[in-house]
């Protein structure tokens, strides 16, 4: 009997039994917060066991989907090692919601297994739950008796809770369950053992079938059972393990399910299934874990970094490992197997077969990513020397080469070494709370459309009909965008210092703006804040014509001003960096000194006279890169071309460079070049802020209107820098006047403030509030005054710019020899003035906005003494 007929069998039988037949419900679980996966058939029927809904029908029948791999179920290590555990498994199910009970459970499903499937009654074994006294639960006695009209007494071992209590997880419907256990071991190890004495011993051929779980109680989450509003009846087969028990085999890999599959295995890599036991684990791993991967990536779960999503990351990078390591495969393999299992399955489970090249591409592309760099990182693991492998360590290849810490673990065993997991899971809380505090940017992964690449015509076309590659949702502080890529795009992606295009994209009357169009790894992509409605239909894509025209005059002037700062400053200037968006151009080059104004005058006046003669533009694309710099084109330090190069010259004897960007078509378009400003950035390297065409005429217009405002308020003289001139003058000599008045006042203030003084434990304490609205003129005086003064402590408080000032001056020898500071004292009393303030030990000041606080602040201060 085939696993198809095997499977279609068990679900007629129970259609006989007028049960209604139902569909898998997805692996990936979605409105169950205790749940990531489909862990058992009863999943679906949740609501019906609790009462939360009545259930549809009294009887169900299916195969469902299950994926065992963390909580309470967890699998995954075991997969692939021995012969009978998966990740991904198929569930024979059937259910009663307060319809039969135990009695007809039982009896139907003896009936099955030896009537229908003809499996030898003598080497069956049952379970019954013999009860828990902590829980006050008893004895199965009745499911006991029913088996006892189908086995022998003997037959029907007794289970404690662990084994004979089924729980679904922490919470949730369970209760007593009745386990069938087949003996597939030889004649001979049968006269040897006794099989009921390895029943749920471990043994590879002495194995759990079906489960039988009569369903009484709800497990709420203090702990506590509760009765369920009615009894149910919920079932589970392991079908692969029972295909391995009808077509006696000695494993389930051996069966009809995994046999194909491993067959394609073997033909590829060129070693044949059963030669050795590492490659025979490899083929295992492989042939079980792309199963739970087709389907969960079928049923919505991408692989990501969190969650579900990381699990199936994690089973898919386990299987890669094994294939590279195990059976030479070093190239994407995975994903080949993936029309294998959607063929197998498509009659029963037919959504993977309706996106077979959607899932195969999404896991193809995972292989990429990883196989990058697995290779590095196992390199790196045999480097290391330890007799354990540090947490450090396990965490550089979890964060520098993307090894799961599982994996990990599992060469760390074959090398006979232990990880210290707590080292690791140290250092991979610091790099989240590095993460925290960075505000990173949590990007989802890929949605994989289709598998076309993307071609950029932007250079030719500012519009054209796409349709979306692949997207992906992107969160950085609580703001939701998407990155999405298109088969072809006009949208010029940031790179070269030129800006990202922005626009929008166009379906059925629906327009989703562009916002910023970015490139990572040579992938253009368009971020968008929602996404198009929908997402395979195709787009028309409009860059913003006006913004492009702006960026475009600003990148091509860039060239004409690179041309001539090597012409008028020299030939040793080079780029060190740019910015070309809409508003301006900004170039940082290599120059020893400041560019007079004579020499930017120059080099204006050498970019607009090209303007002028209006050159037109002469694009050489994919030129080979050493043909393109024997034709004299500037190519820039640090910046890593291609074999082949594109080429931008406005005549061949002015400019000539490497360049990806977007330009126009003749250098008359820019308009006008005006620069605005120029600085330092570094030692050795200045920078150069210009406009052009729009924004030149806007800043020139600025400009004029902000010189016509300072002639009316100078009523409009014949010349106004004379006229500036002569009021700078004025005011100048009206400073000093004032300067010479505040010295008279301070010098009259001092003379006040000396005879003030107060003794106090050998100190010369002055402590006044001073109308002296000059903080230099405080400060001189209170210098003056030091040098005037022994053993000086001079506090005073004025007034400043809206403010109240404090200032300290405390003699040489009392800091030393009293250990007085002022700093230290400011800092504390500027409180009373709501404030603050420092310096040094002899001096400090501080300012604040409570006048009234003064009083208070003198009285700490003068306790320090």
């Amino acid at each position: 009997m085939t696993s198809s007929e095997i499977r279609k069998t068990f679900l007629d039988f129970f259609a006989s039994k007028k049960h209604h037949i139902v569909a898998s419900a997805p692996i990936v679980v979605k409105n169950d917060p205790t749940l990531m996966f489909t862990n058992a058939g009863m999943n679906q029927f949740k609501d019906w066991f609790l009462g939360n809904e009545p259930a549809k029908y009294k009887r169900v029948a299916d195969t469902q989907k299950c994926l065992r791999v963390s909580g309470k179920h967890n699998d995954l290590e075991e997969v692939g090692v021995d012969t009978y555990h998966h990740t991904m498994f198929e569930m024979l199910g059937n259910w009663s919601f307060g319809d039969y009970f135990k009695e007809d459970a039982i009896a139907w499903a003896w009936e099955l297994l030896t009537d229908v499937y003809k499996l030898p009654k003598d080497r069956l074994y049952v379970t019954v739950f013999e009860g828990d006294k902590n829980e006050d639960l008893q004895f199965d006695e009745e499911a006991f008796n029913c088996w006892k009209k189908h086995i022998p007494s003997d037959r029907i071992l007794m289970g404690n809770k662990k084994d004979n209590f089924w729980e679904m997880g922490d919470t949730g419907p369970c209760g007593p369950c009745s386990e069938i256990h087949i003996d597939l071991r030889t004649e001979e190890e049968r006269k040897k053992t006794d099989g009921k004495s390895v029943v749920n011993s471990g043994h590879p051929l002495v194995v759990e079938i079906w489960n039988n779980v009569f369903m009484e109680f709800n497990r709420k989450a203090d702990g506590s059972l509760e009765k369920l509003p009615s009894r149910h009846v919920d079932t589970g087969m392991g079908f692969e393990r029972l295909c391995m028990a009808i077509q006696q085999k000695q494993s389930n890999y051996d069966t009809d399910v995994f046999q194909p599959t491993i067959n394609y295995i073997e033909s590829v890599c060129g070693i044949k299934y059963g030669s050795n036991e590492k490659t025979d684990i490899a083929m295992r791993v492989m042939a079980d874990h792309i199963r739970a991967i087709a389907f969960t990536i079928a049923d919505g779960q991408l692989p990501s970094n969190t969650k579900a999503g990381y699990v199936i990351r994690r089973i898919l990078r386990r299987a890669v490992r094994y294939a590279f390591t195990f059976l030479n495969l070093k190239e994407p393999f995975l994903n080949r197997l993936t029309p294998l299992i959607a063929d197998q399955f498509k009659d029963v489970f037919p959504e993977l077969d309706t996106q077979r090249d959607f899932v195969q591409k999404v896991i193809r592309e995972e292989e990429l990513s990883f196989l990058r760099t697995l290779e590095t990182g196992i390199k790196r693991f045999d480097q290391y020397t330890g007799k354990k492998v540090d947490g450090e360590f396990a965490f550089e290849l979890y964060d520098t080469y993307g090894f799961p810490i599982d994996l990990t673990q599992l060469i760390a065993r074959e090398r006979n070494l232990t990880v210290d997991m707590d080292g690791f899971h140290k250092c991979l809380e610091q790099q989240k709370e590095r993460s925290r505090a960075a505000s990173a940017i949590d990007t989802d992964d890929w949605v994989i459309l289709t598998e076309d690449e993307t071609q950029f015509v932007g250079y030719d076309t500012l519009n054209c009909e796409t349709h979306i590659v692949k997207y992906r949702k992107t969160k950085t502080k609580n703001k939701t965008q998407y990155q999405l890529v298109l088969n072809q795009t006009p949208f010029y992606a940031e790179s070269g210092g030129q800006v990202g295009d922005t626009g929008y994209l166009e379906s059925h009357g629906e327009k989703t703006p562009v916002l910023d169009t970015q490139k990572e790894n040579n992938l253009i992509i368009h971020i968008v804040d929602k996404l198009p409605t929908n997402l395979t239909s195709t787009l028309f894509a409009q860059v913003n014509a006006e913004r492009r025209e702006l960026i475009t005059s600003n990148h091509s002037a860039t060239h004409l001003m690179h041309s001539a700062l090597k012409r008028i400053l020299g030939s040793h200037v080079a780029q060190k960096g740019s910015l070309v968006n809409e508003q301006y151009t900004r170039f940082d080059f290599s120059h020893f000194a400041k560019v007079t104004d004579e020499e930017l005058q120059k080099i204006e006046a050498m970019v607009n006279q090209k303007i002028r003669e209006n050159i037109s533009l002469d694009e050489k694309r994919n030129i080979p890169i050493e043909q393109a710099k024997a034709m004299g084109a500037t190519a820039l330090f640090g910046e890593k071309y291609g074999d082949f190069v594109r080429v931008i010259t406005f005549d061949p004897t002015y400019s000539m460079e490497l360049c990806g960007g977007t330009h126009v078509k003749a250098t008359g378009q820019i308009g006008l070049f005006k620069i605005v400003s120029e600085s330092a950035v570094a030692a050795g390297v200045r920078r150069i802020e210009a406009f052009t065409s729009e924004g030149a005429e806007k800043f020139i217009d600025a400009q004029i209107e902000q010189l016509n405002a300072i002639k009316s308020e100078l009523k409009n003289p014949k010349d106004v820098v004379v006229k500036v001139k002569s009021l700078m003058e004025e005011n100048e000599n009206l400073q000093k006047q004032i300067d010479v008045m505040i010295h008279e006042k301070a010098q009259h203030l001092k003379s006040e403030l000396l005879l003030k003084i107060k003794p106090v434990n050998d100190i010369n304490i002055i402590a006044e509030q001073i109308n002296l609205d000059n903080a230099d003129a405080v400060k001189n005086i209170s210098f003056e005054m030091r040098n005037q003064i022994e053993n000086a402590f001079i506090l005073l408080a004025f007034p400043s710019k809206e403010k109240t000032m404090l200032s300290l001056i405390i003699s040489d020898n009392l800091v030393k020899e009293r250990q007085l500071n002022a700093s230290e004292i400011i800092r504390k009393i500027s409180k009373h003035i709501e404030g603050g303030g420092g310096g040094q030990a002899f001096y400090a000041t501080a300012g604040g906005k409570k006048s009234d606080g003064v009083a208070q602040a003198f009285k700490e201060a003068l306790s320090v003494i």
